[in-house]
């Protein structure tokens, strides 16, 4: 028999998610692993949009959009609320969707528009936008979600979504009272950034730790943020959102996701390649046997995935009292459990969520940083875009 990998002891503590849009990597990862769900950003999307591949499928769907709106511009809504090229890139990011959703277990994700992050009626209408292509390719909302950055505004359209039938995850997400606000949304899921998105280029601002569940800056706030969830669930029997934890540098990152026990993690290929290469042993686990007796097998798929959860083990309990990533006193934790279900972070249009974010030094710099990139990403799919049209 094969040796236990990274890989395998880690699917058995949460589902593994990819965060890469590439068929191929799908089909070459069959044999060890199929994939629970699919994530992507606008980053993922762009880099997937300028494969060759995609090269015909970008102009055909952009010639199609085109004579649509020149045949019946008021049936696809109006310039101003869909225009040309968000229209043209919505139906591209779907039209790979369907390349590779028969090739995982679970849902793709897309993202909405980071430009208009704090535009509720913008976000709003660029989820339905996605929720009609993917009902035109026949992906059904079962199979779907959208990703919806944690602003104010944009939460509040998650909220009006989820009544619609439309699933949706919280993400750029950097802090409690952001995983509060997606509770009162209702949302399916959150997907909580372990890393600043810089730390991917720039290592100097990665914290290169041996035991990330307990030494990493950002440890501490996700395990607040599970143990919010498992208190409410307990305390209300209300289904809170499942966390998706994301934006990991190492493998040891990834493992630590297992010992806190999240309900997945979202990794890109070629950590999934590192961790499917590298044998595991409880004594070589950061954290060694004292890590790998704290950690427990995920929940069966029909059970609710905070029923029965335990307290954070002796070896994370401490976390729940300090934040490494409070400027003004790293020891203690400035806004906790009493206070942030105490707060309606949706009332008046979001603005208590996002009062809430400028008072956290950490999270306003992190979610700015974040949206910064993805739009960047998106004007460079905008330019891609435009290029298919030009060409037509």
């Amino acid at each position: 028999m094969a040796p236990t990998t990274w890989l395998d002891k880690l699917e058995e503590e949460l589902n593994i998610d990819v965060d890469w849009m590439d068929p191929d990597f799908l089909v070459q990862m069959q044999p060890t692993i199929r994939f629970h769900d699919l994530t992507s950003n606008q980053n993922f999307v762009d880099i997937q949009m300028g494969h060759p591949s995609n090269a015909a499928l970008l102009r055909d769907t952009a010639r199609e959009v085109q004579n649509e709106r020149t045949a019946a511009p008021d049936a696809h809504g109006s310039k101003e609320t869909h225009p040309l090229w968000l229209a043209i890139y919505t139906r591209m990011a779907v039209r790979m969707c369907k390349k590779v959703v028969d090739l995982i277990q679970g849902r793709v994700l897309l993202q909405t528009s980071p430009a208009q992050a704090y535009d509720t009626a913008a976000t709003l209408a660029h989820a339905r936008l996605y929720d009609a292509e993917f009902a035109r390719v026949g992906i059904p909302r079962a199979r779907f979600c959208i990703k919806i950055p944690c602003t104010g505004p944009a939460l509040i359209a998650a909220s009006v979504l989820q009544a619609e039938g439309i699933q949706t995850l919280g993400t750029a997400l950097f802090g409690l009272p952001q995983a509060m606000a997606c509770s009162q949304a209702g949302c399916l899921s959150i997907s909580p950034y372990f890393n600043d998105v810089r730390a991917h280029d720039d290592r100097s601002v990665w914290p290169a730790v041996r035991d990330p569940a307990v030494e990493h800056p950002n440890a501490a706030r996700l395990v607040q943020i599970l143990d919010l969830y498992r208190r409410q669930y307990a305390a209300t029997g209300k289904r809170q959102p499942l966390v998706k934890n994301a934006s990991f540098v190492s493998q040891e990152e990834a493992l630590a996701a297992g010992e806190m026990g999240c309900q997945s993690a979202t990794l890109f290929h070629t950590l999934i390649q590192d961790l499917a290469a590298h044998p595991y042993t409880d004594a070589e686990r950061p954290g060694g046997i004292a890590a790998a007796a704290a950690t427990r097998p995920k929940p069966a798929a029909d059970v609710p995935f905070y029923k029965d959860r335990p307290a954070p083990s002796d070896r994370l309990a401490p976390l729940l009292a300090v934040d490494p990533l409070n400027a003004a006193d790293p020891t203690t934790v400035a806004v906790g459990y009493d206070a942030v279900v105490a707060a309606d972070y949706l009332a008046d249009g979001g603005k208590p969520l996002d009062a809430a974010i400028a008072a956290d030094p950490v999270a306003k710099d992190r979610l700015d940083a974040a949206l910064t990139l993805f739009i960047a990403c998106e004007k460079r799919s905008q330019d891609k875009v435009e290029a298919a049209l030009a060409s037509l």
